[in-house]
């Protein structure tokens, strides 16, 4: 757990089944997220790159930084929507746990 200024962030091995789908493809299916809780957000899910088709993404040009958890990359379909998946490479040692797993906008539980 990292508890910076009021603003704190939680880390947990989850079980849930998480799916990511676009346009019917399956993008990515896991049983092994990591659930991040951050003050103002709702949960993400971080997925293992093992679990994630990362050969049907593209590296995006785009790059955000979060004073938290570090300065993430950006991932995008060809041909389809953009940016719909970051990591941090190389997260702030707080969080070093979610190194190079994938986060999308938007998942399926169950």
């Amino acid at each position: 757990m990292s508890t910076v200024r009021g603003h704190r962030i939680e880390i947990d091995q989850g079980t849930d089944h998480v799916r990511v789908r676009v346009g019917g493809q399956l993008l990515a299916d896991s049983r092994r997220p990591l659930l991040l809780s951050e003050t103002g957000y709702p949960v993400r899910y971080y997925l293992p790159p093992e679990d994630v088709r990362t050969d049907l993404l593209t590296p995006s040009e785009t790059h955000t930084v979060c004073p938290f958890k570090g300065t993430a990359s950006y991932w995008s379909l060809p041909g389809g929507p953009q940016d719909i998946s970051w990591a941090y490479p190389e997260p702030r040692p707080e969080v070093a746990q979610i190194k190079d797993h994938l986060c999308f906008f938007e998942v399926e539980l169950g």
